[in-house]
Formats: C-alpha cells, structure tokens, sequence
C-alpha cells in the first residue's frame, strides 16, 4: 500500500523533528559549553535542571501521544482512494470527551506545581542567614559589583567564595537589563527603580560566563561579565588585594607621566582611582590591573587591547559611552602603562 501525500508528508515532519531533537541532545550534552544550563555548577541552578527534566519527561509523554493519535489517524481510521467512505455519526463519546479534558488538565497541574513551588524556593524574602551580600548594578554595557561589607567595589568579574550562601541585589543604573549565568541559574531581571535578588550556592570553584539577557540597546550582546568561583584561601586573597593600600613610592618613568595624563584628562569625571579621582559613571579603574578582561568583557586584559580601547571605543563596541581619547604615540603609551599598573 502507498502512503497518501499527506502520510508522506507527515513521515517527514516526524523525522525532521527527530533529527532536531537529537541535534539538540547532542548539543546539550556538551557539557564544556562556556554558557550551557544543562551542566548546573549550584544549588539554584540544579533545581532549575531538575524541573527542565520533569517538565521535559510530560512533553515527551504528550509528543509520544501525539504521534500515536496521528498515526492511527493516517494508517487505521482513514480511507483511501477508491474506498467507500464510512458513515458519519454523531454520537458522542463520552469517555473520549472526558479524556480529552482532564488529561490536560492533570498535565498543567502536574506541570504548575513543581514550578510554582521553585519560584518561591528560589527567591527568597530575606537573605539566608550569614550569606554574602553583594550589590549588582547593571549599566549600559557594563556591570558593577559591590561588597557592601568590605568597600570593594569591581566591574564585569564577580568574585565569590565555594559552598557559600549569595545573594545579589540587582538593580539597573538606566534601562532594564537581565542578568544570567547559565551555570549557575538564572535569569532575573534588573529593573530600574527597584531591587530584585538572586540567591544561591556555587558548589564547584571556577570560572563561568555570564551575558546580559534582556536587549537593552546597541550594544546588548556586549555586555559580558565573569563569575569566579574561588576557594575560600582564594577569595581571601583576591579580597586582600582588592582592599585600598595606604600610597606607596611615587611612581616614575612611563608610570608617572601616564598618571599625570590620567589625573589632567576627562578621565577623572567618571572613573574612579583610589586617591587620584572619584568619578562614578563609569567602571572603578583602583585595580583595573587585576582584572583579566576589559571594555565590559569582550577583550582580555592585555596592553595593545586597552590601547585600542581608548584610542576608539565605539569601533570596538558600537554605542559605548566612553569617548575617545585624544592621545597618541609616547603619551598613549604613558598612559597604558600607568593604567597596567593598577593592581
């Protein structure tokens, strides 16, 4: 017997979304993705996965019976050419109707109540008792990190201790914005005008990648930023070394004359350097040495890219807010210097 055209094309669909689905297991499975949610790396994060997975087993159930439904519709109860059509009824099947209807009502049940429950295990009121606090403030196209608890403040790399209770306030400098860490769960709005919070636990040291997921303007897919999950011995050190030093020698050579250009330049207005100026606009630069990335993420802190940087922002990232600075030669050079050396 020929399959219909319509059969045939039903087959095909069937295998397409087949070989979708496994492209997209495979995919899945790839567990040294740099953004992937399916490799959790916290608590938040694994309950997440774990209700992907449930809710993943009742779609799989209803697609199985989907296409058992089509099946016997296609190969069972219909005819074909040359066949005589079957009489029509109109008598109604109640235990068909009544399937029909509290099947999916059970299956949105099912599905509602897991989730439910999730949101409100995952966002609690208060911060667990003796959790880290940290302030996130998300701007276009950077983000801000603060320690309210020690006076720290960072930009695009966020540090945090293993096995220890965090919780970030989210806030928005401008527009709304979402901060996301696939690895480590997410997401969760920032909005302007009030607070959200993001509460959770890293259970293995590393680094994982975190991106921005809510457009908000040119440079959206800009705006990066990196989780460092330290041990506790190193965390501590990262915090030592992020605490304002008291001044030591004046610097000289290329040092001392890139800072005299920083201190005389519209740098001052926005960036902020322990001692020499206190602008609050842009990324806090007291140990912007210390940092492995530069322009919101997107670059690895290295001399000639901090140079570019400076020379033309907007070419590097479309819509930065950061003008060009008109230095050239010995004096970039000067000034590159004294901005590596701030660690």
């Amino acid at each position: 017997m020929i399959p219909s055209r319509a059969a045939r094309r039903t087959i095909a669909m069937i295998r397409a979304a087949a070989a979708i689905g496994a492209a997209a297991c495979l995919i899945g499975c790839a567990h040294d993705l740099p953004m992937n949610t399916l490799a959790p790396k916290s608590d938040l994060a694994e309950w997440i996965y774990r209700l992907f997975l449930q809710l993943t087993a009742w779609d799989a159930l209803i697609f199985a019976i989907v296409l058992v439904a089509t099946a016997l519709a296609l190969f069972r109860f219909s005819t074909r050419v040359g066949e005589a059509a079957p009489s029509m009824s109109a008598r109604s099947d109640l235990a068909l109707e009544v399937a029909w209807t509290v099947g999916p009502a059970l299956v949105l049940l099912f599905i509602s109540i897991p989730t439910v429950a999730l949101i409100f295990r995952s966002q609690p009121a208060q911060a667990p008792a003796g959790a880290m606090v940290i302030d996130v403030t998300a701007h276009q196209w950077w983000w801000e990190f603060r320690y309210p608890a020690t006076g720290i403040t960072t930009a695009n790399e966020l540090h945090i201790p293993v096995a220890t209770q965090i919780r970030l306030e989210l806030k928005s400098a401008d527009v709304i914005h979402s901060f996301w860490v696939p690895a480590l769960g997410g997401k969760r709005d920032v909005v302007p005008g009030q607070i959200n919070h993001l509460t959770l636990q890293a259970r293995d040291d590393g680094v994982y990648f975190g991106q921005c997921g809510e457009f908000c303007g040119l440079s959206h897919a800009n705006m990066r930023f990196r989780v460092f999950v330290d041990s506790p011995q190193q965390f501590a050190r990262w915090q030592q070394d992020q605490l304002v030093k008291p001044p030591g020698p004046p610097p000289s050579g290329p040092i001392a004359d890139g800072a005299e250009i920083f201190a005389s330049s519209p740098c001052t207005t926005c960036h902020t350097i322990a001692g020499v100026s206190k602008g609050v606009l842009a990324p806090n630069l007291t140990h912007f040495a210390s940092r492995t990335t530069l322009a919101g993420g997107i670059m690895p802190n290295t001399a000639d890219n901090l140079a570019r940087w400076i020379e033309n922002p907007s070419r590097l990232k479309p819509g930065a807010q950061m003008p060009a600075l008109q230095v050239r030669g010995k004096s970039l050079d000067d000034l590159v210097a004294y901005i590596e050396s701030l660690k």
